[in-house]
């Protein structure tokens, strides 16, 4: 029996474990991305390694999310990764270079290799045939200092792709369809493969878009075969020698299968507030819209505003609409300059941002109240946008642009022929963004700068031996790491000073978690299904660990999640029947006798609720070194005592 493409990747760089499906298996990691938001921690966490130059073949830092500069706070952080980037071997991609995922994309991905970010998004790489892992920062700073990175064995998943994209429907479709198959949870545990002869009908950025948004199935990755289109895109790029032909073998066993018809899929938009919440957009009808958002790492190649262009091309903007778009890259940026594209976009009445990751993060464009914003992004989770109560959508470019013009939700199919884009045969190729690093003989000169915003990483304890505490906070259903965690303009300035970021945790789900938690010094948080879906984000992890979280019951985690908790020290546990969860009220005392013990042995937890007087089974699902960092305190502490 052959092997999947996935499967050929990971035999390649298994340093330990085997390939049985749920076993823990080790990687040995070509590539790391970090982006600022999560970077300044990472960055943080490799210093205290003590490893003095990264042993990755290639590590880039990149400065797309807190871009704007109200305070001293972002341009403390940017100084600080510049400055240990140059130190310690990594490339530095300077503010207004672009987007973590699409400037890897153009510049620094080869298919085959294998490559992990901290940043959920990461597997955008799988478009251009690489095995690309969102991770937290943790994970990213052990890969750096030559670690493995471990998962569990993924199941392997083929998507069958025939026929071929009818005009005006897009790759942004075509994930959308596969969010309304498989749900938000439908990747979790898996792989996303596709294959067919679709595949050849998608461009290297349409492919990106589909496996971006493989994060919001809560997959462990998805990818693409490395074929002709690859080629040529490597090519127009200048790297034609990055190129390797890669598939999976003709009688490679898939754990399940789905067949898309590309020419059967009309546009659609996912609707308030799930990703998966998806409807055709001719079936939602016209409803009047405030604002219009293109850009992302999802849909901001040159292929997507190029398609842009030229729906805007002589026209207006609706009155009613505010419509912004955000290059993903100065490449993409420069080339619209150079060919009039960008003269069309500006004379529509557009507003061009920087090439950063602004509003999707909640930087900047925040819509009205209550407002109706149409966004080519990949989230639209409540209160994500910096508007509580604002109704975000996620649609195709095509879509976005098309609306934006008619003041309502509108099919772009309603504009007749459809102006095809090609991809340029060059791209317009500038790396003077892209600072190398100091050589090795020199990095001991170099001094790291830190500004006053930058704490140190928050101090985790070796697992006690019991842990009595109470329900500080049960929450429902697909908590996001927005919700634990929530970004925006006012909060992400300081994602390196979690004493600060500690009195937002939560603030989405109740405002008075974070005081309970200083008023008890200790808590547990009771969570529903697939606990922490979303970013990648370690600070989901880290502040709840500063505020003195101890344990996290659930009915189920999001894969990177749960490997956040374990890194921080927190033990992760799920219900081993869903209906004790009903049992549980906020505020509940419980307590886990001998946890440690359990922990070190694999034995049966059993949480007692002192409150109400039941007992209940959870479950620990771990690897034995995931028992052994548990038991040490997390994955820093881990690491030291490996070290000594």
């Amino acid at each position: 029996m052959g092997d999947t493409l996935a499967q050929k990747i990971i035999k390649a760089h298994l340093l330990s474990g085997d390939t049985t499906v749920g076993s823990e298996i080790g990687l040995k990691i070509d590539q790391t991305l970090t982006q600022d938001a999560t970077g300044t921690m990472a960055y943080l966490e490799f210093e205290a390694m003590g490893v003095p130059r990264v042993k990755t073949e290639r590590s880039v830092a990149y400065i797309d999310h807190n871009t704007l500069q109200s305070g001293f706070e972002n341009a403390d952080d940017h100084r600080f990764i510049q400055s240990v980037a140059k130190k310690h071997g990594i490339y530095f991609s300077r503010p207004g270079n672009g987007i973590c995922h699409q400037v890897h994309l153009e510049r620094f991905g080869k298919p085959g290799k294998t490559l992990i970010g901290s940043d959920s998004h990461t597997p955008t790489g799988g478009g251009i045939g690489m095995l690309a892992f969102g991770a937290g920062g943790l994970d990213v700073a052990v890969a750096m200092g030559g670690g493995p990175y471990y998962i569990s064995m993924p199941k392997m998943v083929r998507i069958t792709l025939s026929g071929k994209l009818r005009p005006w429907v897009s790759a942004k479709d075509v994930i959308l369809e596969v969010l309304r198959m498989l749900s938000v949870k439908g990747g979790v545990g898996k792989i996303i493969e596709y294959a067919g002869e679709g595949v050849k009908s998608l461009t290297v950025p349409e492919r990106a878009t589909i496996t971006n948004m493989g994060a919001e199935l809560g997959a462990t990755t998805s990818i693409f075969p490395s074929d002709e289109v690859t080629r040529e895109f490597l090519k127009a790029q200048g790297r034609e020698e990055d190129w390797v032909a890669l598939s999976s073998d003709e009688d490679a066993a898939y754990d399940e299968e789905y067949a898309i018809d590309l020419s059967s899929l009309r546009p659609a938009a996912a609707m308030p507030h799930s990703p998966d919440n998806v409807k055709a957009v001719e079936d939602i009808g016209k409803i009047k819209i405030d604002q219009v958002c293109i850009g992302s790492c999802t849909n901001s190649s040159y292929l997507d505003l190029m398609r842009v262009a030229r729906i805007l091309k002589g026209k207006t903007v609706h009155p009613d609409v505010s419509l912004s778009i955000a290059p993903g890259s100065k490449q993409v940026y420069n080339m619209l300059a150079k060919n009039g594209a960008l003269a069309d976009i500006i004379a529509a009445g557009a507003r061009v941002l920087e090439c950063a990751c602004g509003p999707c993060i909640g930087m900047g464009q925040s819509p009205n109240s209550g407002g109706v914003s149409l966004r080519t992004f990949n989230r639209n989770f409540e209160g994500r946008s910096g508007t509580a109560d604002g109704k975000i959508y996620l649609v195709s470019p095509e879509t976005a642009a098309v609306s934006a013009i008619a003041g309502v939700l509108t099919d772009p199919r309603t504009l007749g022929e459809m102006v095809c884009i090609d991809l340029p045969e060059e791209f317009l190729i500038n790396d003077n963004m892209v600072l190398a690093p100091a050589p090795v003989e020199e990095m001991d000169k170099v001094e790291i700068l830190r500004g006053p915003n930058i704490k140190p990483f928050p101090q985790s304890e070796p697992l006690a031996g019991t842990i009595e505490a109470k329900a500080l906070l049960k929450v429902g259903d697909n908590i996001t790491t927005d919700h634990i965690m929530p970004a925006g303009s006012k909060i992400l300035p300081y994602r390196s000073n979690i004493p600060y970021l500690s009195q937002f945790c939560f603030g989405v789900c109740d405002k008075e978690f974070p005081a309970r938690c200083k008023e008890e010094g200790k808590g547990i948080v009771v969570g529903g299904s697939n606990y922490g879906q979303g970013s990648s984000r370690e600070h989901a992890a880290l502040v709840p660990l500063y505020l003195g979280v101890k344990a996290v019951i659930a009915k189920s985690f999001a894969r990177i999640h749960a490997a956040n908790l374990i890194n921080a020290g927190i033990v992760p546990l799920t219900f081993e029947k869903d209906a004790d969860y009903d049992g549980i009220d906020q505020m509940d005392e419980l307590r886990l006798p001998e946890i440690r013990k359990a922990i070190a042995e694999g034995g049966e937890i059993v949480v007692e609720n002192l409150t109400k007087g039941t007992k209940f089974p959870v479950r620990c699902e771990l690897s034995k070194r995931q028992r052994e960092m548990l038991l040490a305190g997390g994955l820093l502490n881990y690491t030291k005592l490996q070290a000594e």
